[in-house]
């Protein structure tokens, strides 16, 4: 699958990333269609991780990014069953390489959340940015995947007001059958956010105390 204005691979030396409409430059640009708009005045301050392989523990394919865009074969593995018809994005795509894939402006409202809600919010994908880690829940990931995490969290908080990084499961805990084996709960291990809290401190020092506030979500929480 060839993607839409395809960009170099981003990298967490791109840290210093151009926002152009929304799209980061050095993500691979690949849209969905299946976004929306978001409410009128929300602000976007929730990041959330996901993990997702298709078919799952398998990697390397464009699977993901077919789904995505609503051109997966059903009929290419029969697993695919399970997830037939489903409609579903994501923002941003992390590759076991830690290539950076983008399906939706950051100013969309990506489907990726599901029935959900965080401390007592509902539907999050009103407010939040969707990332998928290719892996699988329990699973391990690779530090070129950290490594971009952390960049792209980065240049979010320059783009979005973001108080909060969180797993699926703190906002979704229980999952359709479906939904949980396309990788929709995710428990990333804590490094994830340890780069992602010091961007979002040096961010509330700069706002003040009405932007950034607020805490970064731990998988042990």
């Amino acid at each position: 699958m060839t993607a839409k204005q395809p960009d170099p691979a981003f990298s967490a030396a791109s840290a210093a990333s151009v926002w152009q409409a929304g799209w980061l430059a050095g993500a691979r640009r690949c849209p969905s269609p299946n976004i929306g708009a978001r409410p009128a005045g929300v602000a976007i301050n929730l990041v959330v991780i996901h993990s997702i392989s298709l078919p799952p523990g398998q990697y390397g394919g464009d699977e993901v990014q077919r789904l995505f865009t609503n051109t997966l074969d059903w009929d290419a593995h029969p697993w695919f069953s399970q997830i037939r018809s489903l409609q579903v994005s994501a923002h941003f795509y992390i590759r076991r390489t830690g290539e950076l894939w983008q399906f939706a402006p950051v100013q969309a409202r990506a489907w990726h959340a599901g029935a959900s809600s965080y401390e007592g919010r509902p539907n999050c994908n009103d407010y939040s940015i969707g990332i998928e880690l290719e892996g699988l829940e329990g699973g391990l990931f690779e530090d070129a995947q950290y490594a971009t995490l952390a960049a792209l969290c980065r240049a979010l908080a320059t783009a979005c007001p973001i108080r909060a990084v969180a797993g699926h499961e703190h906002i979704a805990p229980s999952t359709t059958p479906a939904a949980a084996l396309t990788g929709r709960a995710c428990a990333a291990p804590c490094k994830i956010f340890i780069g992602v809290s010091h961007a979002l401190m040096r961010r509330r020092n700069r706002s003040g105390p009405h932007q950034g506030a607020g805490r970064v979500s731990t998988a042990d929480e």
